[in-house]
């Protein structure tokens, strides 16, 4: 049986990052180029926010099997190339899932692709609902920096909310705390109790995966308080944080923990 297996780009990504070393976690805007004698099949392209782009990192060493996420923590062990998104691989083929920014004939511009400059492009799929998972159970992949659980934990409010507020950066905040205390805030043992506006719940919810049901693990008292809490707890632990003041982005970032938040364990 033949097995030689032959894949034609179909376009390539153009990009300011030149090397996976500077590729920023989370990926960057980028454009990506498809051939003129492919963009019939873009037609109706934009009606998608999101698509998945499957491309061949050129640059990858395909001898690698085993590795750790040093970019992330140097302090984890080491996994299997297939059980990361590592860059390299026996065969170094990648999928993203991107924002669809715009698309201009036979050019799209994306966000949050994970790919360097000139990286050939295999395919490209729209993403559909049915590829959503709400609670998948993932290997831990801890950051070590907590400025970098911060940004982790934004994203992942941000994508479920859909727009900032001052009480997403606040969820945002109190769930670093969270885990730094109660570790891994997607378990099925961590349940939260949310009491303050649907922002603050819809936030929490995005980083902790917590559902109604199935487990129960989330619960919801919407008011409009200045001091909203979350109730977090594990077995025999109850972390309960309670917000003192509005934030911004610009304190999101800068001000300490007890000037934001009132800890009571």
């Amino acid at each position: 049986m033949d097995s030689t297996i032959v894949l034609q780009p179909v376009g390539i990504i153009h990009t300011g990052i030149e090397h996976p070393k500077d590729m920023p976690l989370g990926g960057d805007l980028a454009q990506i180029e498809i051939f003129p004698e492919y963009e019939p099949a873009l037609t109706r392209i934009e009606e998608n926010s999101h698509i998945w782009v499957l491309m061949w990192f050129h640059l990858a060493d395909r001898n690698i099997l085993t590795t750790r996420p040093v970019k992330v923590n140097p302090d984890l062990p080491e996994f299997g190339v297939f059980a990361l998104r590592a860059f390299s691989r026996p065969n170094p083929i990648a999928i993203t899932m991107v924002r669809l920014e715009k698309r201009e004939e036979n050019r799209l511009w994306v966000s949050g692709l994970d790919a360097v400059n000139g990286t050939p492009v295999l395919d490209i799929k729209p993403y559909y609902e049915a590829d959503r998972v709400f609670s998948p159970r993932t290997s831990y992949i801890r950051p070590r920096q907590r400025q970098m659980r911060m940004d982790q934990f934004y994203r992942h409010a941000l994508n479920h909310h859909q727009e900032t507020c001052a009480d997403l950066y606040l969820a945002v905040r109190m769930a670093v705390i969270a885990d730094e205390v109660l570790g891994q805030l997607t378990q099925d043992d961590v349940v939260v109790n949310v009491q303050g506006s649907r922002c603050l719940a819809d936030a929490v919810q995005g980083i902790t995966n917590a559902r109604l049901a199935n487990p129960a693990r989330l619960h919801f008292t919407e008011n409009n308080t200045d001091r909203p809490v979350v109730r977090w707890s594990k077995g025999e632990q109850i972390l309960t944080l309670t917000g003192i003041r509005p934030l911004n982005q610009q304190d999101f970032w800068n001000l300490d923990d007890q000037e934001i938040i009132e800890v009571r364990r």
